[in-house]
Formats: structure tokens, C-alpha cells, sequence
């Protein structure tokens, strides 16, 4: 008996140090589900033995037409107050923070809302977090906006809050111009499908004897429609030498019904894609004269010469000027040398993220950053479950499709393209002839790479 006694003294010291230690709080990241929940109910009942991070921090909860502001109780009388909306009351809050010694301040990325409130207090020189909102509704809940900007301070005191990554202003501002462009053809590919749908209406199969009614052909044909003109063989006479089917064959395509309510739908959809073709010329225009003003990184290096024959054809929808030279000054690396990266996916990665690549620590970090590493769900260490986090970044999307269009290469020649290296890629897998390709990876290592060289002076 006094041996199991004995053995038992030890244990029963181990779990009465469990049960009545208190845990120690470290970075939030780092804590399990327990440690969370024990932080969580300590900061609900009062328990201010939890390390405070951030002294002198402010909450802000963002609105449409007002923003409720809190700080500690000991700063001001009134610890909680609302702001309009307006510069000069934005101002005004920026004045009674500092008069209440708040040097940092957390808020949550509520639309576009937050944008003013964000530059007018980093003009006032404090220090924001921008929170994503995902990392504060798992919390426990508070649903008015005082008891939430209540809710962000506590948050932020106790350092719980993390805070989003925000481009430079010049990068920022290289983005507006790019995200304008890019919805600027999105929108006139809405106009050319209802285009088509007017003209497939009336059973003009313009679409099924050249490959795009945007083309010389095609816009040649819809113009002299739209002047009155009905003869088929009149309208096949605008065909292009470069067009495969015969005159014959057209004439045949534009015989139809014409109906006056779907030509009145085909003037306006003409006239709506012309319009969106003049705003992507300025839009070039201007985008042109912003990436000249900005720094030349390329210390005296030339400009590789592409011998891929599929990168020096000039794709349609591309820039009127030559994005490749301008990414190249701009960045001090040719982006375009990556496989899978075309200078379109490499302007998008660049306005959405920039060439200061020291915010990530590594290639993990900037996938994990993006959103294409795994979320998996693990408990008594299995995997329960699968997934991914959901995302809408731009960034994102076009290096997803990037990879896709790697992926596919490396299925079609079986390995003919040398790997990248990159510890994010996917495995290998079989190709159903017995033999094991290669791994098929991803360039989102490769792209921080190939920004981070030394010659760049990127970083």
C-alpha cells in the first residue's frame, strides 16, 4: 500500500500543478482550443492577470455613417464616443485619441468604410491595426457597436489582434489604375455576350463561322448591320483574308429574322462595348505614365529576350504599350521567365502585393498569406477534415490559374519542364501507364524568389 501511495504522490502533484497553475498566455496563433477558451473566460470575468501588450490601445467599430470610438476607462470621462463620418469629425477623432495618450488603434476592415478612418489616423501618427473580422466573430459575442468597440480595445490590449497586410501608397495607387482596367474588360465582355445572345435571337450565326464577333470581321459586319444594311452577301463581303470559312459560308450564317426589339438591344450593347474600349485606351494611357514615373530597379540590366513562341505573339486584351519593359524596370527581374506566369498574372501580383517581399518570411508563409495552403482540421493528431480557407484576393485567383495552366503543361509533355523548385508544390501521382510524373509546383515560391534576388534590390 505505501508503494502505490508512493507512486500515486507524484501524479497527484503533477495534476494539482495542471489544475491550479494558471496558464501562462503566449502568442495567440500558438494556443490550443483549451488555452483559448481559458484566455476568453478570463478576460470575460475580469481577470487581469493576462499579459497586457498594447497599454495604450483603442478599439473603433466601423459604420456607414458613424464610428464608435472606446478607449480605457481611465483615459476619459466618457470612455466610449460616436463620430460622424465626415473629414472634419474624423479629424476630431483623431485629436481626442491622442488627447487620451492612445498610440495604437484596432478596427475591423468593414467594406471600404475603414479606408478614411485608416489614412487620417496614420496622418495623426498612431499606429492601426487593421483586423479582419474573421479572427473576431469566433470570439465570444457582442452585437452592439458600443460593446464591440469595446470588444476591439480589450482585444487589442491583450495583443490577441493581428494585423492585415496593406500595400505601399505607391503600390496602392498602381492597384486603383490595374483593378479599373480589369473591370473595365469584364465589362466589355458582358456587352459582347449580350451581343451574341441578341444576334442568336435572331438566328444570325455570325458566332459559328469566325471565332469573334470583337474581331475586324465581326465588328465590320455588326456596323454595317446596325446602318441598315440586311443582304447577306453584302455582309459577307467585310470578311478578313485571315478568316478560315468562305464568304459563301458567312452569307449563309447571316441569314436570319431581323427583329426591331433585338437590333434596338444590339445598338445599345455596340455602342456599350465601344465606350468601354475608349476607357481601357485612357486607362492604358495613364497607367503608362504612373509606371514611368516610378523607380528603375533594374541597375543597367537588359532586358532578356523571350524565345518562347507562345509569349511573343501579342495577345488580345493585353496593354497598348509594352508591360513586359515596364515590370522589368519596375521590379528589376523579368517575372515573365517563371512558367506559368504571363505578364498579365505578373502585373496582378505585383499591384495586389508589391516587390517588398521581407512582410513574409518565406515562400510557406506567402502561400499560407494567399490562401492555397490547407486548412486542415486536426484533433488527437488525425486529420478530420479538409479544406480551404475562402478567399477573394486577386493575387490569389490568377496564380491559381497560373498553376492550372503549369499543372496541365507538365500532364501534357510528361516532365518535359524543368521543376521549380518550391516546398509547396503537390506531389506526384500516377498517369495511369505505370509511370510517376514528376511534382507538379505551384510558382508562388519561384515568384518571391525570383523578386528577392540580391540584383533587384528589392528587399
Amino acid at each position: 500500500m505505501k508503494s502505490q501511495a508512493a507512486k500515486k504522490g507524484p501524479k497527484d502533484k503533477q495534476e494539482s500543478k495542471k489544475t491550479s497553475g494558471k496558464s501562462t498566455p503566449g502568442k495567440w496563433e500558438e494556443m490550443n482550443r483549451k488555452q483559448r477558451r481559458e484566455i476568453m473566460r478570463q478576460m470575460q470575468s475580469e481577470d487581469l492577470n493576462l499579459e497586457v501588450v498594447h497599454p495604450h490601445a483603442a478599439g473603433i467599430d466601423i459604420g456607414n455613417a458613424s464610428h464608435y470610438v472606446a478607449v480605457p476607462p481611465s483615459r476619459d470621462p466618457q470612455p466610449v464616443r460616436c463620430f460622424g463620418c465626415t473629414t472634419a469629425e474624423l479629424k476630431t477623432m483623431a485629436e481626442w485619441l491622442k488627447q487620451c495618450g492612445i498610440r495604437t488603434v484596432a478596427m475591423q476592415s468593414t467594406g471600404v468604410y475603414w479606408i478614411a478612418v485608416y489614412e487620417i489616423l496614420e496622418e495623426a501618427g498612431l499606429e492601426v491595426y487593421l483586423v479582419n473580422a474573421r479572427e473576431t466573430k469566433n470570439l465570444p459575442g457582442r452585437k452592439t457597436d458600443v460593446q464591440e468597440s469595446q470588444w476591439l480595445m480589450k482585444l487589442h490590449t491583450y495583443g490577441l489582434l493581428r494585423n492585415s497586410f496593406r500595400p505601399s501608397q505607391e503600390i496602392r495607387i498602381l492597384r486603383t489604375y490595374w483593378r479599373q482596367r480589369q473591370d473595365l474588360v469584364r465589362s466589355t465582355g458582358r456587352h459582347i455576350q449580350r451581343m451574341q445572345k441578341a444576334l442568336t435571337q435572331m438566328n444570325i450565326q455570325l458566332a459559328n463561322v469566325i471565332s469573334d464577333i470583337s474581331g475586324v470581321t465581326g465588328q465590320a459586319i455588326l456596323k454595317a448591320i446596325l446602318d441598315g444594311q440586311r443582304d447577306p452577301r453584302e455582309l459577307a463581303a467585310y470578311r478578313d483574308c485571315r478568316v478560315e470559312a468562305s464568304e459563301e459560308e458567312i452569307a449563309q450564317a447571316l441569314e436570319g429574322n431581323w427583329q426591331e426589339d433585338q437590333l434596338f438591344v444590339l445598338r445599345q450593347e455596340q455602342a456599350g462595348y465601344e465606350f468601354c474600349q475608349k476607357q481601357i485606351t485612357e486607362c492604358d494611357q495613364q497607367l503608362a505614365q504612373y509606371l514611368a514615373r516610378l523607380e528603375d530597379r533594374t541597375q543597367g540590366a537588359t532586358l532578356p529576350e523571350e524565345t518562347r513562341k507562345g509569349r511573343r505573339k501579342k495577345k488580345k486584351g493585353n496593354p497598348q504599350f509594352n508591360l513586359r519593359e515596364e515590370l522589368f524596370r519596375m521590379t528589376g527581374v523579368d517575372l515573365t521567365q517563371i512558367d506559368g506566369i504571363d505578364v498579365m498574372t505578373a502585373m496582378t501580383v505585383v499591384s495586389e502585393v508589391g516587390w517588398d517581399m521581407s512582410k513574409w518570411k518565406t515562400e510557406n508563409h506567402f502561400v499560407s498569406w494567399l490562401k492555397l495552403s490547407p486548412d486542415n482540421q486536426i484533433s488527437g493528431g488525425k486529420v478530420i477534415g479538409k479544406g480551404r480557407m475562402p478567399t477573394n484576393n486577386r493575387a490569389t485567383t490568377v496564380l491559381k490559374n497560373g498553376g492550372h495552366y503549369f499543372t496541365g503543361e507538365r500532364q501534357l509533355f510528361r516532365g518535359a519542364v524543368p521543376p521549380i523548385s518550391d516546398s509547396a508544390g503537390a506531389s506526384g501521382g500516377d498517369q495511369g501507364d505505370g509511370r510517376q510524373t514528376r511534382p507538379a509546383r505551384l510558382p508562388h515560391a519561384a515568384l518571391r524568389n525570383e523578386i528577392c534576388k540580391p540584383r533587384s534590390r528589392v528587399l
